[in-house]
């Protein structure tokens, strides 16, 4: 008969199975939640461009899957929407939410409250980490697999932009942005340099990318800009930001 530390021995053998199935699961989550984190902001940004359902829906799927989708054809990897249908229907069926809730309530609610701000800082950091254990898992070294985090979380932003004909946010709007997936990516290849548990590989980053991300929209953080002005891309035409020593005042 099994003794209780035979008992014990299995048990602290699959531990590593279990904490990875159960990460591969949440993992699984998160994608789906980054995937519909992007697909708001998308379908918002189409609806500041006016454009029809249609657009909104295109522009909520490239979002949502444009990056991960470069990653993996550089990658050399089966395209993971492909494989799995089901994120392509779900960034398709909150493109088509937001343009319903578009009718009869205006988007500016959703500005007011920083949804769409928030639920892209999401993405970011969801895809961010996804993007680079994607890398790791195959076969990538640590730099190219942070590269290829960056890519992922930053990638269908600026698809989603090319289609809006502007200039992609990420290289125009003074914010930590890019710089944030790329602290994100960085600090998930130091802690699996360092043979890291796998729990804090998979969370640290995240709090990492979050962190900035809020912190800079909350703050005003960023990097310098060209010409040394930032600009408000939630103004119209993105005019300059300009700083007031007193009490907002109207715009004429």
């Amino acid at each position: 008969m099994p003794t209780l530390i035979d008992a014990a021995s299995l048990a602290l053998a699959s531990a590593p199975e279990i904490i990875d199935s159960a990460l591969g699961t949440l993992r699984t989550v998160l994608e789906y939640i980054g995937t519909m984190a992007f697909a708001i902001s998308g379908a918002v940004a189409a609806g500041r461009k006016r454009m029809d359902w249609v657009g909104a829906v295109v522009l909520a799927g490239m979002v949502a899957v444009g990056g991960g989708t470069m990653r993996d054809v550089i990658l050399d990897v089966p395209v993971f929407w492909m494989e799995s249908p089901s994120f392509l229907v779900v960034s398709i069926g909150v493109g088509l939410a937001v343009a319903l809730f578009a009718r009869w309530h205006p988007l500016d609610r959703l500005e007011r409250f920083r949804i769409v701000q928030a639920s892209d800082a999401i993405g970011l950091a969801v895809f961010v980490v996804v993007g680079t254990g994607v890398a790791i898992d195959a076969g990538a070294s640590l730099f190219v697999a942070a590269v290829m985090g960056v890519l992922t979380g930053v990638g269908g932003g600026i698809i989603r932009d090319l289609l809006a004909n502007d200039v992609p946010d990420v290289l125009r709007n003074g914010q930590f942005y890019a710089t944030a997936a790329l602290a994100g990516a960085a600090v998930y290849a130091v802690l699996l340099w360092f043979d890291v548990p796998r729990t804090l590989v998979f969370w640290v980053p995240m709090v990492v990318i979050l962190g900035v991300r809020l912190a800079s929209i909350k703050f005003g953080w960023g990097v310098p800009t060209v010409g040394g002005k930032r600009v408000d891309i939630d103004a119209p035409h993105g005019h300059p930001q300009h700083s007031h020593s007193g009490p907002d005042q109207p715009s004429a």
